[in-house]
């Protein structure tokens, strides 16, 4: 009974659903692109836009797309002509959803993104702009994929980066759900090839235990692309959303999620409402270094919401100018922070351990107190 009302109220509040499908559910076994799965899945998503949502579609498939136009039984190996094969791709994936969707009388829209586009601040904010006209003024329904030409993030796995994408879109937009589409109808509490095995319909906090779900017993590797999947679902959950994990395979899944219906894994939100510019730091930007705090540190920064002193810090990592986003690990080199450095690497190394007064006998001036100010730092854990 409260499973149901959890999932009432969710289907409720979620006026705009993030929708992510994975190659595996586009493609036929060897590769090639599934236009009858494509023709399923628009008429689904056509009743979650008749049902009054708005939808944003990340979408996987062009290297399979590309394979069955170019008549290719294998992927290549190198990268260069993968990337040529995805941008042939392209543009018959979005073909496809073109011919489907306009017998629906649905527009849409492309977006090829980078998780560099996204790393810039005008940018991020330009394509959120971009992404909530198309949904909001012209009821058009974008669809993304990250730009295989020039990102060789996703080629270089199996399983891709488009669950993080979709999370990032998710954030971006601040869309209450996020539906991810997998080869597997949930989440499990072990191998789901086993017998044994149980999906779990509502996980209400994703920690290290959830993590270790998803690892293979003997080599202690995560399986599959649900490890993945899981860090999208904690991205989205810690900023306030939720987070369904189900099987694309399966007919009617969105309608069934819409009518909330017990199906796949729910993952729910932790009740922070971040900002915009919370979320574009601690979730979207990737870390140009890392710093190690003590745990003093640590705890005037998790329970009190103080700022990084460098006084607090113990080690740098990497080289990242003023400005830069960095992570906060603890003594165990454990993140659980993010923030925007005041002070480049080098300097920072000058000043780590020092109080805020010896500053600026080291640099020769105090430029700041802090390393990070508490405005411009985002818990990750």
């Amino acid at each position: 009974m409260v499973m149901d009302c959890l999932r009432q109220e969710i289907a409720c509040l979620a006026t705009t659903i993030v929708v992510k499908v994975g190659t595996r559910v586009l493609t036929h076994a060897g590769g090639r692109l599934n236009e009858d799965r494509i023709a399923q899945l628009a008429e689904e998503l056509n009743e979650v836009l008749e049902s009054g949502r708005r939808v944003v579609l990340v979408s996987s498939g062009a290297v399979g797309a590309g394979l069955g136009r170019l008549g290719l039984t294998s992927r290549p190996a190198d990268i260069a002509r993968l990337q040529a094969v995805a941008a042939i791709g392209q543009g018959v994936l979005i073909e496809a959803y073109e011919r489907y969707f306009r017998r629906l009388n649905r527009h849409i829209a492309q977006i090829l993104l980078t998780a560099d586009d996204l790393d810039r601040r005008v940018s991020y904010l330009n394509a959120r702009n971009t992404i909530l006209n198309l949904v909001e003024e012209f009821q058009a329904v974008p669809i993304i994929n990250e730009n295989d030409t020039i990102s060789i993030d996703e080629l270089q796995t199996t399983f891709g980066d488009n669950d993080r994408l979709a999370a990032i879109v998710t954030n971006l937009i601040q869309a209450p759900l996020l539906v991810l589409l997998s080869d597997v109808e949930g989440f499990y509490d072990g191998d789901p090839r086993e017998a044994t095995s149980r999906r779990i319909s509502v996980v209400d906090h994703i920690d290290e235990n959830t993590f270790e779900l998803c690892k293979d017993r003997l080599t202690g590797l995560s399986k599959g692309g649900m490890a993945s999947k899981l860090k999208a679902a904690h991205s989205v959950t810690l900023a306030g959303g939720n987070v369904i994990i189900g099987s694309g395979r399966e007919p009617g899944v969105l309608r069934k999620i819409i009518r909330c219906e017990d199906v796949g894994t729910l993952f729910l939100t932790q009740n922070r409402q971040l900002t915009a510019w919370q979320r574009w730091i601690g979730l979207t930007v990737q870390p140009q270094g890392h710093v190690i705090v003590d745990g003093g540190a640590k705890k005037v920064l998790v329970e009190q919401g103080k700022s990084l002193l460098p006084i607090g810090v113990v080690k740098v990592f990497g080289h990242f100018a003023k400005g830069d986003v960095i992570s906060i690990c603890d003594a165990a080199g454990e993140e659980f922070a993010r923030g925007l450095s005041n002070y480049n690497a080098d300097n920072l190394r000058c000043i780590r351990g020092l109080k805020a007064s010896e500053i600026s006998d080291v640099l020769g001036s105090q430029l700041y107190e802090e390393v990070v100010h508490r405005n411009n730092l985002v818990l990750v854990r």
